[in-house]
């Protein structure tokens, strides 16, 4: 007598359950991940800098980072190096807002760093956690420990201090600053759900589709900001100032910002947006530290005691 067995099994799912890997190699694979984002992002910031004292026109500077990594991705997949998305409408119309709020956050911050120090660009977006609690809290409903709170107390107050102690500041800067912020953590969450939205696609490519239509919604803005015209003559009178190097300088911040945020965007891929606000927050530590170094920005004492309450608060906020 033939026996028929029936089994359920999830869709899409082999039979057998996948091993799930040990927590402590996780965790190490997160750190690398945060560890190569923190440095790409230090040699970014250093071209950056250097490329917008020569040539103060961030909406196009804005423009050649994504498409460099726009570039850079399209011959990836040309060639086979990555497999391309497997994508759908759905997935586009997800990555529609995250690109928006990407965009906006990126010129912004390139807008700051062109009219302020390094230093204290990333000394004001490492409020970025209050501005996640706060949004999660009015957009989503999520509520948090009051202990979580009482953080962001020092954190703002650090930041305030470090702002009205400034050398060098000035208002577009800091307005640049503050609206890179609330982009940004929109970004995260949008980019959160959007990754669970139509077909599956990994941080890698994701952050590359990401660029892509972040390209495609900048360029025009940029060219009705700044224009043809002013660019040529801006990027002659840098060379003739800077010599040949300077075309390196714009290769280099181009490149490492795709790369630093393509890894940032492999770590959203393992961990949750107030988390990721937390890495992005102690990648500023290595930032200002590098940028004031490199860039010999002049420092009071109250303005290095701003920015180091604005960090304890910061990792204050991590524990709690």
């Amino acid at each position: 007598k033939r026996i028929v067995r029936a089994e359920a099994y999830e869709a899409d799912a082999d039979h057998e359950p996948a091993a799930k890997a040990p927590p402590q190699l996780n965790r190490l694979k997160i750190g690398i991940y945060f560890v190569t984002w923190w440095a790409l992002n230090v040699v970014f910031n250093i071209y950056n800098k250097k490329v917008l004292n020569a040539y103060p026109y961030p909406w196009l500077t804005s423009t050649l980072s994504l498409a460099a990594g726009s570039a850079l991705m399209l011959a990836s997949w040309a060639t086979g190096l990555v497999a391309p998305p497997d994508t759908d409408l759905a997935f586009w119309k997800a990555l529609l807002p995250v690109a928006l709020a990407h965009t906006i956050g990126h010129v912004a911050a390139t807008v700051s760093m062109s009219k302020v120090a390094v230093s204290f660009t990333h000394i004001i977006k490492s409020a970025e956690p209050a501005f996640s609690v706060v949004i999660q809290r009015l957009f989503l409903g999520e509520t948090f420990p009051l202990s979580v709170y009482l953080s962001l107390v020092p954190i703002i107050g650090g930041c305030g201090l470090a702002a009205l102690t400034e050398l060098n500041f000035n208002m577009t800067g800091f307005m640049g600053a503050m609206i890179s912020n609330v982009a940004f953590v929109f970004r995260n969450i949008f980019s959160k759900k959007g990754m669970k939205a139509g077909k599956a696609v990994g941080g890698l490519n994701y952050y590359a589709c990401l660029s892509i239509m972040s390209l495609l919604l900048l360029t025009p803005f940029a060219i009705a900001m700044e224009g043809p015209q002013l660019w040529v003559s801006g990027w002659q009178n840098a060379v003739h100032n800077v010599g040949p190097h300077f075309i390196w300088w714009v290769v280099a911040q181009s490149v490492f910002y795709h790369l630093y945020n393509q890894v940032s965007y492999m770590s959203l891929d393992e961990i949750s947006p107030l988390t990721f606000s937390i890495g992005n927050t102690m990648k500023r530590v290595s930032v200002i530290v590098s940028s004031i170094i490199i860039f010999r920005t002049p420092v009071q004492l109250i303005n290095g005691v701003g920015a180091a309450i604005a960090i304890l608060g910061t990792f204050l906020y991590s524990q709690v």
